[in-house]
């Protein structure tokens, strides 16, 4: 079982920008793809970006690309997610999830998921 926490959630002004972290611990063979997904109250969870591998395959949601950087530090088993230009829409609670999956963009291919970290953007 693979453990997943995020962190650098926050309030910021629009056009501001925030990094948000997601650390993995216990079995971590399960992290070859992981994802960032953010959820509203109300809405469905919607996919933000992901990265196989070794960060050789990155995808974004046509809402975030751009604007938006997925990464990852295998040593340290870190998956990043950098926020730049953010706008009001972008508030959401950001999840992290890993899995083996081949299909990144599928949430329910995911194996394990973090609690999430709360992102306001102000306008």
């Amino acid at each position: 079982q693979v453990q997943l926490v995020e962190s650098g959630g926050g309030l910021v002004q629009a056009g501001g920008s925030l990094r948000l972290s997601c650390a993995a611990s216990g079995r971590t063979s399960v992290t070859y793809t992981m994802g960032w997904f953010r959820q509203t109250e109300g809405k469905a969870r919607e996919f933000v970006a992901a990265v196989r591998g070794n960060a050789q395959n990155t995808y974004y949601a046509d809402s975030v690309k751009g604007r938006f950087t997925i990464s990852r530090d295998s040593a340290k088993n870190i998956l990043y997610l950098q926020m730049d230009s953010l706008k009001p829409e972008d508030t959401a609670v950001y999840l992290c999830a890993a899995g083996r999956t081949l299909r990144p963009l599928m949430q329910n291919t995911y194996e394990a998921w973090g609690q999430g970290t709360q992102v306001t953007v102000s306008s």
